[in-house]
């Protein structure tokens, strides 16, 4: 039987007549989230709802677009009638994928170069992961300064200091780890790549490989017993 975080539903809620999709994992809310629906987070649930202003068949489109993308992914969703289709959009690896694949590789890295280098692709000046999003604060940013409305001059600075502020401390601190890691080379003493290979000298010939035993783990002493006045 799937996993409960595997269903969904998307509905029109009787009272407010707003399209909400409820349920689901994170991944779950990033389909939601790329069909165009806004995420609402609340103390003990966090469902999604259609962008305020829309008329009631877009509502639909977008619902039903959710419901398409939804199924395509894997999830069990139950949904209003007006809201079915037979659909299943081709789905592709979203950008991010590819930026958690550098935690994968810092995950197995054996060595410091080998983290060095996937932390160039976030730290890389020109064309680094980090470089990319000052881009896309100061693109954000210039967007903001010519909506007109009261508020978006305020965002705009946000952005800005988003950008010149906090992301180039992050990107400081990042720059100087990748760097001192280049420089040391140096393999990581609790990780080492096993090649499943027995050397000619072992004499047990039946040995999968080389590689020492995990070191064992020492058991923690009791606790003492506290001493009280004897009857």
């Amino acid at each position: 039987m799937p996993h409960a975080d595997r269903f969904l539903t998307v509905r029109r809620d009787p009272h407010s007549e707003e399209v909400l999709a409820r349920g689901g994992d994170p991944q779950a809310h990033s389909v939601l989230q790329r069909a165009g629906l806004v995420p609402v987070v609340r103390v003990h649930e966090t469902y999604h709802r259609a962008p305020a202003g829309l008329a009631p068949d877009e509502e639909t489109r977008l619902a039903t677009a959710a419901v398409a993308r939804l199924r395509t992914a894997g999830y069990h969703v139950d949904c209003d009638a007006g809201f079915e289709t037979d659909a299943r959009p081709v789905s592709y690896l979203p950008l991010g994928a590819s930026v958690a694949h550098l935690a994968e590789r810092i995950r197995t890295a054996t060595t410091t170069e080998e983290a060095a280098d996937a932390l160039t692709e976030l730290t890389a000046a020109h064309d680094g992961v980090l470089a990319a999003l000052g881009d896309i604060l100061a693109a954000t940013a210039e967007f903001h300064e010519g909506l007109g409305d009261a508020a978006d001059p305020h965002i705009a600075r946000r952005l800005r200091y988003l950008a010149d502020e906090r992301l180039h401390t992050l990107r400081t601190d990042l720059c100087h780890t990748r760097n001192a890691l280049a420089d040391r080379h140096a393999p990581h003493p609790g990780r080492s790549t096993c090649t499943e290979q027995v050397p000619a000298t072992e004499r047990e010939r039946s040995a999968v490989c080389a590689c020492p035993p995990p070191p064992r783990t020492a058991l923690a002493p009791p606790p003492a017993v506290a001493a009280g006045p004897r009857r």
